[in-house]
């Protein structure tokens, strides 16, 4: 691809105006000229990059910091060849051409050029994502945002009935249920569990399905000593609750709308057919990766959007470095010394995190390893990140021969 390409166009995005500079294939000055970030600035951009290169689309390479995002959609869209490098690596790569500290715009976008004309191995091609992953990939970080935001919401909700009424908050571990909100509406105060008769919270019980608690233990329960408060504390509590308790249920409403969005965009994206005509038709990626255990739909859809390139090309070692479950090391004359690896995308870490957290509780196998860990005095998080290692290993390999997985396979050793 080095050989056709003509032009190399540095970008240095930013939320109002892009910086490009344009150089030839010998490395010479084509031009530089900043842009607006708005419809009119990028289609300026796309005709400013074909009258300076005198060019095709396809002979010409664009570099950028950012894999995704407007400015990337825009010049794909167009036919450029858009490589993404690591900010980090950038900041590396400016270095060479200044060691006094220097940055602005046209330096960045002249460094993306010139990096990408001569180290062209250091950055990313990348190729334009399928409708449904993109639409996969926003639910599912929609997914996530909303059970951190109902985390939020149960937590404060248990604040304040610790506040004026901690016999409500022994009730569940999980204070947002919707039978706890519904119990808290029919008996928001100490005083109103004094008064309710038995038969209306056994026909409440009744119709939330609640086993656990009978009507007399739970009127026995909340009617024991209550917390002495000040006046007007009650109702202040009350009305803080009320506020909470309508987000809450509007939160858990649309957390329901958003588990069955991730399901059917899952079979979705299980029903596209792969590119890679050497690719196994055995079993689809989704099918193959639910197959594993701790995998359920909010992990699936982790690994199909954010670990998007790593699944395709089958790639264990990007998707290890991605999720932070490969460690880091750090050698110099005798010491070594290797650490945990922070720069990886969050929500692929924390998902894989999960991963192998819940294997662990199902896969007999993981648990094996897990403990044997622990006993050489691994830390939890440690275990798991070497538990999501060896997962995300035995994935890829299941996705280059399309198989399942299979929970009755015995060890190779043992097989041997």
């Amino acid at each position: 691809m080095t050989g056709s390409i003509m032009t190399y166009v540095g970008i240095d995005w930013a939320s109002k105006t892009h910086y490009a500079y344009a150089l030839d294939a010998a490395g010479e000055k084509l031009g530089h000229r900043p842009f607006d970030h708005s419809g009119e600035g990028l289609t300026e951009l796309v005709e400013w990059i074909r009258s300076v290169s005198g060019h095709m689309a396809e002979n010409i390479a664009i570099g950028i910091e950012v894999p995704h995002g407007p400015v990337v959609e825009h010049l794909m869209d167009a036919g450029f060849a858009v490589h993404a490098i690591n900010p980090k690596q950038l900041d590396r790569l400016r270095d060479r051409f200044t060691t006094a500290g220097a940055k602005d715009d046209r330096l960045d976008a002249f460094v993306l050029a010139d990096s990408l004309r001569t180290d062209l191995r250091f950055y990313r091609f990348l190729e334009p994502m399928h409708p449904t992953i993109i639409e996969l990939r926003e639910w599912s970080r929609m997914v996530e945002d909303l059970s951190e935001e109902r985390n939020r919401l149960a937590n404060r909700f248990r604040h304040q009935l610790w506040r004026y009424f901690p016999q409500m908050i022994d009730l569940s571990e999980n204070w947002a249920r919707e039978w706890m909100l519904d119990l808290w509406e029919l008996i928001p105060t100490p005083a109103k569990a004094r008064s309710i008769r038995p038969a209306t919270v056994a026909r409440q019980l009744r119709q939330s399905r609640v086993r656990k608690w009978s009507a007399e233990s739970l009127l026995a329960h909340l009617r024991t000593e209550p917390i002495v408060v000040a006046p007007g504390v009650t109702d202040a509590c009350v009305a803080h609750c009320q506020v909470i308790v309508a987000r809450l249920r509007l939160v858990t409403e649309q957390m329901k709308v958003g588990m069955k969005q991730l399901d059917q965009l899952t079979a979705a994206v299980a029903e596209l057919r792969p590119t890679d005509a050497s690719a196994s038709t055995l079993h689809c990626d989704p099918e193959i990766l639910r197959s594993m255990p701790g995998v359920g739909p909010i992990v699936l859809a982790a690994l199909l959007t954010e670990g998007y390139d790593a699944i395709r090309r089958r790639d264990p070692g990007t998707l290890r470095a991605l999720s932070g479950v490969a460690p880091v090391t750090r050698r110099s004359g005798k010491q070594t010394l290797v650490v945990m690896r922070y720069a990886c995308p969050h929500r692929l870490r924390t998902a894989v995190y999960h991963w192998a957290r819940v294997a662990v509780l199902h896969d007999l196998n993981c648990r094996n390893r897990y403990s044997a860990l622990r006993k050489h005095g691994h830390s939890h998080a440690r275990a798991l990140r070497s538990v999501g290692s060896r997962l995300i290993g035995v994935a890829c390999a299941m996705l280059q021969t399309g198989e399942l997985f299979d929970r009755n396979r015995l060890p190779q050793r043992e097989a041997a």
